[in-house]
């Protein structure tokens, strides 16, 4: 019997030397960026939808701030399968326009990701359709925590790892796979945006908080609430949570795009403007690798470069 498709594809390490300069120690990335829907989410997406369809699903229903929805609507056209993707105002054009390309119905609903995701749940329970949750789901953990697979094949056992969190699903996919390799003492540092910063929060207060509503540029960041897992696993982590601002995250972006002639999206940006910035763990690691996680929520025509930052609340 012949071993499933794998929808994900392994990227590359790079060594940066920007960046690492910058740093005053050695800095690599792990390029999510480069997975053919542009992030990492098809990691863990692909695992859950290929199980899905094993298990006999024939309509996948998702909820998403840009990047699940684009790597659920790819895993359906890749697994020959009906999508509709539940979207929220204010998730980028290009994040859409991508999900209809490959194949997806996109429906609008709703100011942010929650009121989307209860649409999506309703709807999937109404029609007897498979839900894929954009981040909290043990398959979708399982998926992500193939990155660290690579890195470690790749030659790397890094003394830090720099992630960008929203929900949570890549941050506890991360620590299942550090776990494997016997690399539990593997510092992270977490990394989210001022309006976005619910794991933070949580860590902060000692249990989870709901934050009351989104306000930052790093949409894809915006779940208001992290997974319970991630919450729970980062317990027996050496885990530090850091929260940077929306100017910060963008002139990352706009710095790591002529450094290495990429684009990526806020969410990534907050990741790697801790590495920039040598802030938190990163000042006192001997070396350090950033998960570049990517994201097609950014283009040419949005003008990052000339971003006008918005007025205090």
């Amino acid at each position: 019997m012949s071993e499933p498709r794998v929808l994900h594809t392994v990227t590359p390490v790079w060594h940066s030397l920007p960046i690492s300069r910058i740093a005053g120690r050695p800095v690599h990335l792990k390029m999510e960026a480069l997975q053919p829907v542009g992030s990492f989410k098809i990691r863990g997406i692909g695992h859950l939808c290929q199980n899905a369809v094993a298990g006999g699903a024939r309509h996948f229903v998702s909820s998403s701030g840009g990047n699940a929805g684009v790597a659920a609507a790819y895993a359906g056209r890749e697994l020959g399968v009906r999508t509709t993707v539940f979207v929220f105002h204010g998730v980028p054009d290009t994040a859409r326009q991508r999900m209809e390309e490959y194949g997806a119905e996109v429906v609008m609903a709703g100011p942010s990701w929650q009121e989307a995701h209860e649409a999506a749940s309703l709807v999937a329970e109404r029609d007897g359709a498979f839900y894929v949750h954009p981040f909290d789901h043990p398959d979708i953990w399982a998926g992500h925590s193939t990155l660290v697979d690579e890195v470690v094949a790749q030659g790397l056992q890094p003394k830090l790892v720099v992630v960008a969190v929203g929900g949570g699903g890549l941050l506890t996919g991360l620590m299942q796979g550090l776990d494997r390799h016997g690399l539990e003492k593997t510092r992270i540092l977490t990394v989210e945006t001022h309006g976005t910063e619910s794991f933070f929060a949580a860590r902060a207060a000692g249990h989870l908080v709901r934050l009351p509503r989104i306000n930052s540029v790093a949409k894809t960041l915006g779940a208001a609430q992290v997974a319970t897992e991630a919450f729970e696993l980062a317990k027996q982590h050496d885990v530090e949570s850091l929260v940077v601002t929306d100017e910060q995250a963008l002139a990352a972006c706009r710095q790591f795009a002529l450094d290495h002639r990429i684009l990526v999206e806020p969410a990534a940006g907050a990741a790697l403007a801790a590495a920039y910035g040598q802030l938190g763990a990163v000042a006192r690691a001997e070396d350090v690798l950033v998960i570049v996680c990517g994201g097609v929520g950014i283009a040419l025509k949005d003008d990052i470069f000339a971003y006008t930052p918005r007025d205090p609340d």
